[in-house]
């Protein structure tokens, strides 16, 4: 019997074939990748960082201009030789929208492929145990408002950031919401024609602060998402793009028998340092009815700019410096990141307010040596910064398909 008649030679031409399709899949999606989180950036940086051939490079990096993936954007000079050109992702390739589920709104925006912003809707959520096709809805009505007059083909991706655990392919378990493995992605899809992706909202936080804010370059950075909650995720620096991985931070105690947390403890970071917190605490030393829900934030910026001047306003946002700190310094002393960024709609209100409070603490919580090495920064995107993240998602699977949306 003959190798042919066996059948063994179309299989095996079968298996180098799928392994040479294979190769070049990844080599696009790793050249990709590197272009999209560090562009623009030159052939020759490329063949560096990436280890492959000149050869390789160029073929690819051809196939995905052909594409129009990518394109070429401008000239750096080199020395002694002639520019070399810079290549980077285009931003018309495609548009993507990131949805932030939050605990008193859901914000839509439409953001091009490079992530900058197309336009945004924000719609408040009322109460704490939130129907899940009520939130649902207001998704559904933000994603047709974002495109209203545009091009609805142009979009290859929907990512929603939800504040709890996404399971099995979008079961969501938000006990702040009062959900307990609801199927929320199966209340949006069938109303979508882009593929959707669900994550932890400080998840995605993490990944965007990483990608494209003040945790890009760091070898470990931590992000705090300070919003109503309060959550961390850990940016670590992989071959590719940053591993992110995140932490119930915000339910961690900084203060034994302390004050009462949404969660049924007492003492958590969050009922210090959350959005709504600090309004209640300020209400409370006031004497006034604290004022919360979507209109949260807008009393949060009002006391930071009581808090110029001392009085209540000043004092409640020293004491909140000094449990972040405390909280920021535990994560220190855990984990030994080289960056804290304070991200989310509260860091983005009240950060810069807070900060040598928030490193004043620091200094004195974590270890010398940890802290040492250890720098406390704002975000960098500001209040729109988890909606952004959210986009990150669909972003994360073009790059890893290699720049195909099929």
């Amino acid at each position: 019997m003959t190798w042919a008649a066996s059948g063994r030679i179309p299989q095996v031409t079968q298996v180098v074939r799928q392994t040479t399709r294979d190769l070049r899949r990844h080599n696009r999606a790793a050249l990709l990748s590197s272009l999209y989180l560090r562009g623009p950036v030159s052939r020759l940086e490329l063949v560096a960082e990436s280890g492959l051939s000149a050869a390789t490079v160029t073929n690819v990096v051809s196939e995905l201009i052909a594409d129009g993936v990518v394109a070429e954007a401008g000239s750096v000079e080199s020395d002694g030789g002639r520019p070399r050109t810079l290549l980077a992702v285009r931003p018309g390739f495609g548009h993507v929208v990131g949805v932030d589920v939050g605990e008193t709104h859901v914000e839509v925006g439409l953001f091009d492929c490079a992530l900058g912003t197309l336009g945004t809707v924000r719609h408040p959520l009322v109460g704490t145990r939130l129907d899940p096709d009520e939130v649902a809805g207001l998704v559904r009505t933000g994603i047709a408002e974002v495109l209203e007059g545009g091009e609805p083909d142009a979009v290859f991706g929907v990512g929603i950031g939800v504040p709890g655990a996404v399971r099995d392919g979008g079961i969501v378990h938000a006990p702040t919401l009062g959900w307990r493995g609801v199927a929320f992605a199966d209340l949006i899809h069938p109303h979508i024609a882009a593929p959707l992706h669900l994550d932890n909202r400080a998840r995605t936080l993490g990944q965007v602060e990483a990608w494209r804010g003040a945790g890009r370059g760091a070898e470990r950075a931590i992000v705090a998402l300070l919003g109503v909650g309060v959550g961390a995720a850990v940016a670590t620096a992989g071959p590719s793009h940053p591993d992110i991985t995140t932490s119930e931070w915000g339910h961690t105690v900084v203060k034994a028998a302390g004050a009462a947390c949404r969660c049924g403890s007492h003492g958590c970071l969050e009922a210090y340092v959350g959005t709504e917190a600090v309004v209640r605490h300020y209400a409370d030393r006031v004497g006034e009815q604290p004022v919360i829900g979507d209109e949260s934030d807008n009393e949060l910026a009002r006391i930071v700019e009581e808090a110029r001047a001392d009085g209540p306003a000043a004092d409640v946002l020293a004491e909140t410096g000094e449990y972040l700190g405390i909280g920021i310094a535990n994560l220190i002393n855990l984990l030994s990141p080289d960056r804290v960024v304070l991200s989310g709609s509260a860091g983005a209100i009240m950060g810069e307010a807070i900060l040598p409070a928030v490193r004043d603490a620091v200094g004195r919580h974590a270890l010398d040596y940890l802290a040492g090495r250890t720098e406390v920064v704002l975000g960098s995107l500001g209040p729109d910064a988890v909606a952004l993240g959210a986009a990150t998602l669909p972003i994360a699977q073009l790059l890893a398909n290699g720049g195909r949306t099929g």
